[in-house]
């Protein structure tokens, strides 16, 4: 998707959401679909995702299009969307791709890998640098059409009842933790679990596992983790900018209006905007309240940061030897990456550094 695609999409939003409805509730029939998603509805800032593409969706068709967001168990497991989508079950579906790697490794990229990509960068790459289009072609084989819908920015690097300060402290921990960030973990000797976001607490609790990643400090401190793990690591080197994404069945969309279509893609892009916001007003006090509880903050050793980036641009390396669509997709986003860094590191990094105190 160019530049100018992705502004034609946010310009017809924006004149749906004038004028444009009276003409649509007249020229089409009233629609109802299902979303389902990967998300407790306690966690309302990734929730919201799927809520603003509803209500955005409602609103721009003057309530002739109606989408009905589930949370995760509701309709199907949490780790279950892609598959259900995918076969039709249901017409939408909000969820992160790297939960599913296991299908294909290169939905990674559709989220977040680890040392990847920022939230600019990744927006960048996707919106204007090729990545959409790379990506759909894989969807495609699944009967699915994709959309960025929400980021939480990076994140932190999660709860942990004990400190890991080498390599060897890794050895053996339970960790849950999804993605190609969970395969690159396991290289350094961690036991890895994927759990669906409402299973976490109660698996880290039991002691099911040592150690959990989940956000970041609003939606953690709402689930409770610092109750039964004290240690809040950082950064979330494996999450630098999660995009989590809209799903929509392949046979559903090509039955919806060509405006209907246009409006589905405002509303993501809206809400790929709202959640980033949303997260960067919230993370804050809840950081200071989750310190004032008693939390300890920690910072990952850099034996463990290069460990893990040794370890994880190495599994990308064999990923690419053995599979044609994720070096298709690797060997651009790489270069997309190599040419942005230098420019975020002489604006950003040297900005931060100086400012944040």
């Amino acid at each position: 998707m160019k530049r100018r695609d992705f502004l034609k999409k946010a310009a017809v939003g924006a004149v749906a959401a004038g004028a444009a409805p009276a003409v649509l509730a007249q020229s089409n029939k009233k629609i109802r679909w299902r979303m389902a998603t990967s998300w407790p509805k306690a966690f309302d800032t990734i929730y919201g995702g799927a809520e603003t593409v509803a209500a955005r969706v409602k609103a721009m068709t003057g309530g002739q299009f109606e989408i009905i967001p589930y949370a995760g168990g509701e309709l199907v497991g949490g780790l279950e969307v892609f598959d259900a989508v995918s076969q039709g079950t249901v017409q939408m579906g909000h969820t992160a791709s790297y939960y599913y790697v296991g299908k294909n490794p290169a939905f990674g990229f559709d989220t977040a890998i680890p040392f990847g990509l920022t939230y600019r960068q990744q927006n960048a790459w996707l919106y204007n640098g090729g990545g959409i289009e790379a990506m759909r072609k894989i969807y495609a084989q699944h009967n699915i059409v994709n959309f960025p819908a929400g980021n939480t920015g990076v994140q932190m690097g999660g709860w942990f009842r004990k400190e890991v300060n080498t390599l060897a402290d890794l050895q053996g921990l339970k960790m849950r933790i999804p993605g190609l960030g969970g395969k690159v973990m396991s290289r350094l000797g961690v036991t890895v679990q994927v759990l669906a976001g409402g299973e976490i607490y109660p698996a880290l609790e039991r002691g099911v596992i040592d150690a959990t990643e989940w956000v970041g400090p609003y939606d953690d401190e709402k689930a409770g983790f610092y109750k039964v793990a004290k240690y809040y690591y950082h950064p979330g080197w494996w999450e630098p900018a999660p995009t989590l994404s809209l799903y929509v069945n392949q046979k559903a969309w090509d039955s919806l209006p060509k405006e209907y279509q246009e409006i589905v893609a405002s509303a993501a892009a809206e809400a790929n905007l709202d959640m980033m916001v949303d997260y960067d007003s919230k993370n804050p006090k809840a950081l200071n309240s989750l310190v004032s509880k008693g939390v300890e903050m920690r910072e990952f050793s850099q034996e463990i940061l290069e460990a893990a980036r040794k370890e994880a641009y190495a599994l990308y390396d064999e990923l690419a030897a053995g599979d044609a669509q994720f070096k298709s997709i690797y060997e651009g986003w790489k270069a997309f990456k190599e040419e942005s860094d230098p420019w975020f590191n002489t604006a950003e990094t040297s900005y931060s550094r100086f400012n944040f105190k």
